[in-house]
Order: C-alpha cells, then structure tokens, then sequence
C-alpha cells in the first residue's frame, strides 16, 4: 500500500503524469472516491502524461472512452450513470481485455461482478489540505506499478 498527498488540481494532474510513466500494459486501475474527489482529474492526467493532447472529458454518459496510442490503448470507463453492471456487456469491454490495453475504471463498484479484476485500487478521499491518494495492489503488476510510484 502507498499513500500520496496531493494539493490542488495542477498537482493533481502532474501526479497522472506520474502515474503514467509508472502505467504498463497490461493493467486495470480502479479509482474510488466521492464524487468531486478529483477522479477524472487524475485520469486527464494519465492521458496527457501518455501525449494526449485533445479534450479529455468523464465518458459519463457514453461510459467507456478508448484512447489509441502507439504501442497500446487507454480505455477510461465513467460507470457513475451505469444503471445495472450487466449493461457492461452491451458497450464491448470484454474486446479491450488485451495485453496492449490499460482499462481506467471511474466508480467501479456500480460494475461489480462485470469489469475484470483490478491490478490497483486508488482510494482519493477529501479532506481539508487537499487530496490523499491510497494505492493497494492485488496482482503481481499491481505491486509493481505501486512499488514504481513510492
């Protein structure tokens, strides 16, 4: 387990770009929190630490978001619309399961039981000197991701 504080939303962007250079595919990261905890600012983060350049929106309401890059694909998924996780079925996440792909998972618990296994889990809870960021692993590359981060 890792713990990270961040203060405001630049740092919490340049963290992204932290976590990217420590993001290898394959990998699937859940990120947790009440919403406002700054979510899709970490995952706007993540994608301009990869060069994503074009606007970086929450899939709220598409719910899935894939992202191409050179050597592999980015998919952020928003379930916090997500009526019933069965609905995943239906938006084609089982053909990004690959070895090229990082899967970004934004409420992740409104797709229980339907979203493949995280490799790390990142906990962002508020509190008043900004954000802290707890990361837990549950694989082999989960550990290494967040042992790549501390």
């Amino acid at each position: 387990m890792l713990t990270q504080r961040i203060q405001g939303e630049d740092a919490m962007l340049a963290f992204g770009g932290v976590l990217a250079k420590a993001c290898k595919a394959p990998l699937v990261l859940y990120l947790q929190g009440q919403l406002g905890a700054g979510k899709t600012t970490l995952a706007r983060g993540l994608l301009r630490g990869f060069g994503y350049e074009g606007a970086v929106r929450s899939p709220t309401f598409t719910l899935l978001e894939p992202y191409e890059f050179e050597n592999m694909t980015l998919v952020h998924l928003d379930l916090y619309r997500l009526g019933h996780g069965e609905e995943l079925e239906f938006l084609g996440l089982r053909e990004y399961c690959r070895e090229d792909t990082i899967i970004l998972v934004e409420w992740p618990e409104r797709g229980e039981g339907f979203l493949p296994q995280a490799d790390v889990i990142c906990f962002i809870k508020l509190d008043v000197d900004g954000r802290e960021l707890t990361f837990t692993s549950n694989s082999d590359s989960g550990r290494k991701f967040v042992g790549q981060l501390g």
